[in-house]
C-alpha cells in the first residue's frame, strides 16, 4: 500500500482573509415538518436582485440535518468537503448528514468550481453557518430549561445542560430555534481545531456509491417528460458559417422532430465559446439525431484556413525568436552585460502542443423553453457565467432562467465555458420542446477551448559557483489581434523573476484563430515543464544539485509582500520558507541522496511549483524501455496547502489524481492543427494515461501555520518537468518538447 503521511497539525489558528461580508445575513424559518431551517441571506445593498430564499441548513424533528452544497461538483468532491465544514460546526454526527446540490441562486454568493479556490473561498463562511446554526440550538435549549447558556453544551445532535445531566435532541429544539433572531455571522465563536470530529477525518463522497453502482447522476444521464435530444454541427474550421445544407432530406428521416441552421452570434463566437453557427437536428432518440447528423452535406464558409496549422505555427516561431520581440514583460538590471561577464552561457528552446480536456463526459446540456423562462439542466463550473450568456443571447431576463448544477464527468476547465448551455437553449427554444443536446467524442475533442501552445527561447548565464547570474526568456505565444489568448499569458513574476539580477522576459504573438482557455492549472500546466527543465539543465550545467540549486536560488526563509486582493479575498504571500519545506520533505521520503547509486539507465528528477496557493515539490524515478518508451517507477510528491486538511480522502484523490493527469500529458497528448481544422477526433488520435502506465504515487502533506487552500491544481505542474529530468539523468537526454517523443529516447544499437 502506498504511504500517506500529514506532518504534526499546527495549533496556532487563524482566520483567512475572507468571510461573508457584513452586508450578508443569517435568516431563520420553519422547514416542512417543524425543522429548523438555516439561510444565509444577502441584503439588497449587496446584490441589485435578491434571488429566492434557500436554505444551507434543514434540521428535521427525526434529528436528519440536510445540508445544501452550494457550488458544482466536478470530481473535485466539494459536494462533500463543503457540508463537512457546515457539519462539524454544527457538531452533528456525520452519519446523520444528508446533502443536497443547490441550484444556482444569488442567496449563495459565487457558485463556481475552478481555480482551487472553494477552500479558501468558503473555510470560514461555511464553518460560520455551521457555529450560528449551533449557537441557536444551545439558545432554544437554554430558553427551554430556563438555564443560562454558558451551561448549556452541544454534541453530536444534542444539546447537554452540564449541572443537572438534561439533554434535548436537535430536532426536538429546531422548531423552537427556528423562531429565534439568528447570530451575527462575524460574532460566532469557531471550534479549536482539536475538538474536531468531521474536518480532518477520511470521509468518503456522498455520491461515490451511487458512482459506483452506476447510477444516473451525470449530466447525460438527465431525463424528462416529453424530452427530445438533439445534435449540433458546426464547421470544422473554427468560426465558419453555412453557406448550404441539405435540410429538405434530413427532415425526412425516421424519428426526426426538426432540422434547421442556428446562424452565430458574432463573427468572433467561436473564439469567445459563444454560440457558433451551426445546424441543429432534434429527434426522440439521440441515435436518430446522430445518425442523421452523419448524413449531412454541408457546405462551409471557409473550409480552411491555411496559416492555422501546427507546422505553420512552428516556422513562425522560430522567425519571431529571431526577430526584435513585440513586447517586454519584464526587465531587470542588464542582461547582457551579464552574460558577458558569465563563467558558461547556456541557450535552449522548449515547446508544447495545444491540449483538449477530453472530459470522459462529453459536454451536454438539456433545456426546457415555456412561458415561465428557460430552465436548464447543466454539468457546468460556473453556472452563472452560463445564465448570463443564455440570456445575453436569447434576450430574455436573467431573472427568468434557472439553472441546475448536475454533477459533471470531469471538468478541468473545459466546463467553464458555456457554449454547450446556450446551445442547448437556443433549440429548445427553436422547437419549443424539452432537449437533450449531446455531443459525441469527436466533436468534443475537435471544439475545445484548447489549452494554448508556447515556445520559449531561454538564454542564461553562470558564474564559477553554478549560480545563474542571467536570464532571458523570449516566450513566443498566441494572440488574436494583438491581444494575447486566454490561458496563454507569462506572468512577469514567474520565477525566477526576483531572484536573479538580471533577467528578461519578452514576448511575440502569433495570430490565432482557434478558442483557448483554462486547464488544470492554467498556464502552470506548460510553465512548469519549460522553467523548471531549465533550470535542470543549468544545475548540470554548472555541476550542481539540482536541490541545492533551488535551495539556493530560493534563499533562506522570507515572507514577500502580499499581491492586492483578488476574488474578494485577501491573497497570500509567496513564503521561500514553504518551497524549501516541501523541496527538504520530498528529498527526504523519494531518497534524493541515492540518486546517484541508482542502476544504469533509471534515473530521479526534481521539480518545485507554486500556484493557486499551494507549494509543491515531486520527484520522479524513471528509466527508458528498449524502444524508448519511458517507464515512470515511482513519483513523490510533497504538498503544503495550510494548515488544515479538510478531508484526506478528497485531498489525496486530487494530488494524486493531478499528477497522473500531468503525466498523461508528457507522454501523450498533443492537438494539431492543418488548415484550420483540429485532427485528433477521438483517443485513438489523442490517447490518455493508460492504467498500466500509472506508478504508485506516493504524497506527503506538510501542514504549515497558513490558511487552508485548494488541491485541484497544484500538483499538475512539477510532474512533467520532473518527469523529464528524471529522464534525463537515466539516459543523458535532454527533452524540450512535449508530448515525450521516444524516438529521442531509443537506445542506439550495440
Amino acid at each position: 500500500m502506498t504511504p500517506r503521511t500529514i506532518a504534526p497539525e499546527s495549533q496556532n489558528a487563524g482566520e483567512p482573509g475572507v468571510g461573508i461580508s457584513r452586508r450578508a445575513f443569517l435568516a431563520t424559518g420553519l422547514a416542512a415538518g417543524g425543522g429548523l431551517l438555516l439561510t444565509l441571506k444577502f441584503t439588497a445593498t449587496a446584490l441589485a436582485h435578491e434571488a429566492p430564499v434557500a436554505a444551507y441548513i434543514r434540521i428535521a424533528p427525526d434529528g436528519i440535518v440536510t445540508i445544501v452544497a452550494k457550488n458544482p461538483e466536478i470530481g473535485q468532491g466539494m459536494k462533500t468537503t463543503l457540508p463537512m465544514l457546515i457539519a462539524e460546526e454544527l457538531d452533528v454526527e456525520w452519519k446523520n448528514v444528508r446533502i443536497e446540490q443547490a441550484m444556482l441562486d444569488r442567496i449563495y454568493g459565487p457558485q463556481f468550481a475552478g481555480g482551487s479556490l472553494a477552500t479558501p473561498l468558503n473555510w470560514i463562511p461555511m464553518q460560520r453557518v455551521g457555529a450560528a446554526g449551533r449557537q441557536m440550538l444551545l439558545t432554544a435549549a437554554a430558553h427551554t430549561w430556563n438555564v443560562p447558556i454558558a451551561q448549556c453544551e452541544a454534541h453530536a445532535g444534542v444539546v447537554s445542560h452540564r449541572p443537572s445531566g438534561r439533554t434535548l435532541t436537535y430536532g426536538a429544539l429546531a422548531s423552537k430555534a427556528a423562531a429565534l433572531p439568528a447570530p451575527d455571522l462575524e460574532s460566532v465563536t469557531l471550534k479549536s481545531p482539536k475538538d474536531y470530529t468531521i474536518i480532518g477525518r477520511f470521509t468518503g463522497g456522498v455520491d461515490s456509491p451511487r458512482v459506483l453502482e452506476g447510477e444516473p447522476l451525470f449530466g447525460i444521464d438527465v431525463t424528462l417528460p416529453e424530452l427530445s435530444y438533439a445534435v449540433y454541427e458546426k464547421c470544422p474550421v473554427f468560426g465558419g458559417r453555412v453557406v448550404s445544407v441539405n435540410l429538405d432530406e434530413i427532415r425526412k428521416l425516421p424519428g426526426i422532430r426538426a432540422a434547421f441552421i442556428v446562424r452565430g452570434s458574432a463573427a468572433d463566437a467561436a473564439i469567445r465559446m459563444g454560440l457558433v453557427e451551426g445546424v441543429a437536428i432534434v429527434a426522440d432518440k439521440w441515435w436518430d439525431a446522430e445518425k442523421a447528423r452523419r448524413k449531412l452535406r454541408i457546405e462551409w464558409s471557409p473550409r480552411s484556413d491555411p496559416e492555422q496549422s501546427t507546422q505553420a505555427f512552428e516556422r513562425e516561431a522560430a522567425r519571431l525568436a529571431q526577430s526584435a520581440p513585440h513586447s517586454i514583460l519584464r526587465r531587470d538590471g542588464d542582461v547582457d552585460a551579464a552574460l558577458a561577464h558569465a563563467k558558461k552561457v547556456l541557450e535552449a528552446s522548449y515547446a508544447y502542443p495545444f491540449l483538449a480536456h477530453a472530459t470522459l463526459e462529453p459536454q451536454n446540456c438539456t433545456a426546457r423553453f415555456d412561458q415561465r423562462g428557460m430552465e436548464i439542466w447543466a454539468p457546468t463550473q460556473d453556472p452563472r457565467a452560463g445564465a448570463k450568456l443564455v440570456a445575453q443571447t436569447l434576450g430574455i431576463d436573467a431573472d427568468r432562467i434557472r439553472v441546475h448544477m448536475i454533477r459533471a464527468g470531469g471538468a478541468f476547465g473545459r466546463r467553464s465555458n458555456s457554449d454547450f448551455m446556450v446551445e442547448a437553449a437556443v433549440i429548445s427554444r427553436h422547437t419549443g420542446r424539452a432537449v437533450k443536446l449531446l455531443w459525441d467524442r469527436s466533436q468534443d475533442i475537435q471544439h475545445d477551448a484548447y489549452r494554448p501552445a508556447g515556445f520559449h527561447y531561454f538564454k542564461a548565464g553562470i558564474d564559477a559557483s553554478g549560480r545563474p547570474i542571467a536570464f532571458r526568456d523570449h516566450f513566443v505565444t498566441f494572440g488574436r489581434n494583438g491581444r494575447v489568448a486566454s490561458s496563454a499569458e507569462l506572468p512577469p513574476e514567474h520565477f525566477p523573476a526576483g531572484f536573479i539580477p538580471s533577467l528578461e522576459y519578452v514576448q511575440s504573438l502569433i495570430q490565432l484563430n482557434v478558442p483557448t482557455g483554462p486547464m488544470r492549472n492554467p498556464g502552470g500546466n506548460a510553465l512548469a515543464f519549460a522553467f523548471e527543465s531549465f533550470l535542470d539543465e543549468l544545475a548540470h550545467a554548472g555541476g550542481r544539485d539540482p536541490l541545492a540549486l533551488r535551495l539556493d536560488l530560493y534563499g533562506p526563509p522570507r515572507v514577500f509582500p502580499p499581491p492586492p486582493p483578488r476574488f474578494g479575498m485577501k491573497i497570500p504571500p509567496f513564503d521561500t520558507g514553504r518551497v524549501r519545506g516541501v523541496l527538504e520533505l520530498v528529498a527526504q521520503k523519494s531518497g534524493w541522496s541515492r540518486r546517484t547509486s541508482l542502476p544504469s539507465g533509471r534515473g530521479m528528477g526534481l521539480a518545485f511549483y507554486y500556484s493557486h496557493f499551494g507549494y509543491v515539490a515531486e520527484v520522479v524515478e524513471a528509466s527508458v524501455n528498449s524502444d524508448g518508451t519511458p517507464k515512470v517507477h515511482k513519483i513523490w510528491a510533497a504538498v503544503d496547502i495550510g494548515r488544515q486538511i479538510i478531508n484526506p480522502a478528497s485531498a489525496y484523490n486530487q494530488a494524486e489524481g493531478s499528477i497522473l493527469d500531468g503525466l498523461g500529458q508528457a507522454l501523450h497528448m498533443a492537438i494539431t492543427l492543418e488548415g484550420g481544422r483540429v485532427v485528433q477526433s477521438n483517443f485513438d488520435t489523442y490517447p490518455l494515461l493508460r492504467i498500466d502506465e500509472a506508478p504508485p504515487v506516493e504524497v506527503h502533506f506538510l501542514r504549515s501555520d497558513n490558511d487552508p487552500t485548494g488541491l485541484g491544481e497544484p500538483a499538475l505542474p512539477p510532474v512533467l518537468p520532473a518527469l523529464c529530468n528524471a529522464l534525463f539523468a537515466a539516459t543523458g537526454k535532454r527533452i524540450r518538447t512535449l508530448p515525450i517523443d521516444p524516438r529521442l529516447l531509443r537506445r542506439s544499437a550495440a
